[in-house]
């Protein structure tokens, strides 16, 4: 038997002439391969080369002896030999239910226990793991190649754009890398922003639009915040202000699979060839120059390059679908903010401060109210618009038409006439006339009044009412004002009692402005309750006295 020399057995690693007998001589013992790689420390690869070369010669040369001696005599096929395998593995037998196991995803360990257990294996787990691993092909993922109408779809999503300085310090932050792909041309919008939100999403939306000069009929996103509020195969929820940009422009949104990048995977490539190609290494002192380059670089020559899949130049296809976009509109989009408010039982909704009527809605009912720059917006929780309203320029403005004002007592009502009637006549009957004069509307002015007791004594805000019917000016604010004026006269006139009272007072006790701290005329501390008491019994009567004065004073004044 001949065996090639290093010439003749290109790219077979060449043994020595021990090997080559120890290696035969295990083949014919029928040992295993990987048994004759552990005892001689030969690479697998390599017996297994040698032995379907001994197999070979064995077909080809049927009675010639084997052994050592003939290893050097005979005269070997033509290399290289052909592939024969002739070890079959003890888990041929259960092929098909091996087969089947697999196409039911499990792994080797689970059909190896099988195999034990219902099928009386007896071999090695690892000959199950080489057999499995056999059978198991692994066929290369494929996609399918979409083809979109002009018009048809707009791809978005964000990235991170270059470092950018950060104004008002000396530090590089990257921002937020916004960019809109056309499908159909693979036209792109690109811009920068610091921070992101609802209204800002929107607006770069908006801003592609009018870059592009059109809207697609849908566009396809991820499932961020800014966006989708809850994630659905069928029905998302999209954000408040996004979805009402989206309807104004008349554009539907589609939103991707949670965790399937490639149903926008233009926009992912076109996120990717800025940040390699046209941000790569670069700083940019403010946001603004950032997105004059990505303009400059999306015009000369983004835009200008042959689509490797179309053959065609970018620009050149966005020029044939501009006119299958849809028109815009003549004015942009009016953004909101949408808060849930209740229907009071005046029938208004409160807003800044001012309250808005909110018919046909009822009395205790929850509505959408949409704040705009300019205007107000109720809606049923549906989003049905029920009224709107002119913004009101001031706090506390009350837009209900005359018509609509409740004017019968309601539990509330009566509440605030019961304290007013606490406080004092003139506070009762001021409150009375406010209510029939402004209806259940006019109740937060009566709170105002009653709430005055906080601050005031109730005396001072019933002759502050007096004085207001006296004036026929039944208002908050100026009962509110008088109040405050008749309680500093009345702290002024007792400032000035107290001083003329202690004009007579000896001062022996005290030296040099220091306060004695034992002396006969003071009184031990189980006798100061006494004298608390009956000091307060005269400062109330001070204080009486003192507002009769004022009032009389004001009167002869008037």
């Amino acid at each position: 038997m001949f065996w090639p020399s290093s010439k003749e057995g290109q790219g077979v690693n060449v043994l020595k002439p021990n090997q080559r007998a120890t290696v035969i001589t295990l083949l014919e013992r029928n040992t295993p391969q990987r048994e004759i790689a552990r005892i001689t420390g030969i690479d697998r690869k390599t017996i297994r080369s040698y032995h379907q070369r001994w197999l070979a010669d064995l077909s080809n040369s049927p009675g010639v002896a084997t052994g050592s001696e003939a290893v050097a005599t005979q005269i070997p096929p033509p290399w290289p030999p052909a592939l024969v395998c002739t070890s079959s593995s003890l888990c041929e037998v259960h092929r098909d239910f091996i087969e089947a196991q697999l196409r039911l995803r499990r792994n080797a360990t689970a059909i190896f226990q099988d195999l034990v257990d219902d099928h009386g294996y007896s071999g090695a787990y690892n000959s199950v793991k080489r057999f499995v691993r056999a059978l198991r092909k692994k066929a290369p993922e494929q996609f399918d190649r979409l083809s979109f109408l002009p018009g048809e779809e707009m791809q978005v999503d964000y990235g991170e754009g270059a470092p950018t300085l950060v104004p008002g310090t000396d530090r590089y932050k990257k921002p937020r890398l916004f960019v809109a792909t056309l499908r159909h041309s693979r036209r792109s919008f690109r811009r920068v922003v610091w921070k992101s939100s609802q209204q800002v999403w929107a607006q770069l939306h908006e801003q592609a639009f009018r870059y592009f000069g059109g809207c697609p009929q849908y566009v396809v996103l991820d499932n961020l915040k800014e966006g989708v509020l809850k994630p659905d195969l069928y029905e998302p929820e999209l954000n408040l202000v996004y979805a009402a940009m989206l309807e104004y422009y008349g554009v539907v949104a589609d939103p991707a699979r949670v965790r399937d990048p490639n149903r926008k995977g233009t926009v992912e490539h076109a996120i990717g060839h800025t940040q390699a190609t046209a941000l790569k290494g670069k700083r940019f002192e403010s946001i603004e120059a950032q997105n004059e380059h990505l303009e400059h670089w999306e015009t000369n020559w983004a835009s200008k390059r042959i689509h490797g899949t179309e053959r065609q130049q970018v620009q050149a296809m966005f020029e044939a679908e501009r006119a299958h976009l849809k028109p815009l509109p003549l004015q942009g989009m009016q953004y909101f903010t949408q808060g849930v408010r209740t229907v009071c039982d005046d029938s208004c909704v409160r807003v800044d401060h001012s309250s808005y009527a909110a018919r046909p809605a009822a009395i205790g009912s929850i509505v959408l109210v949409r704040i705009f720059e300019r205007r107000i917006e109720i809606r049923d929780l549906q989003g049905a618009l029920l009224r709107t309203h002119a913004k009101a320029e001031r706090p506390g403005s009350v837009v209900l038409p005359a018509d609509e004002r409740v004017f019968n007592p309601s539990r509330e009502t009566r509440l605030i006439l019961r304290q007013a009637k606490e406080i004092g006549q003139h506070a009762s009957r001021l409150c009375e006339l406010m209510f029939a004069a402004e209806g259940r509307v006019g109740q937060r002015k009566l709170w105002g009044i009653v709430g005055l007791t906080k601050r005031y004594p109730a005396v001072c805000i019933d002759s502050a009412c007096a004085q207001a019917l006296e004036q026929g000016v039944y208002k908050y604010k100026h009962v509110k004002t008088l109040s405050e004026r008749l309680f500093a006269s009345a702290m002024a006139s007792m400032d000035e009692g107290s001083n003329h009272g202690s004009d007579g007072d000896d001062g022996d006790s005290l030296e040099d402005g220091l306060l004695a701290q034992q002396h006969e005329l003071i009184r031990q501390t189980d006798e100061y309750a006494d004298l608390f008491t009956h000091a307060a019994m005269m400062a109330s009567a001070a204080v009486s006295r003192a507002m009769d004065a004022a009032q009389g004073e004001q009167g002869a004044q008037s």
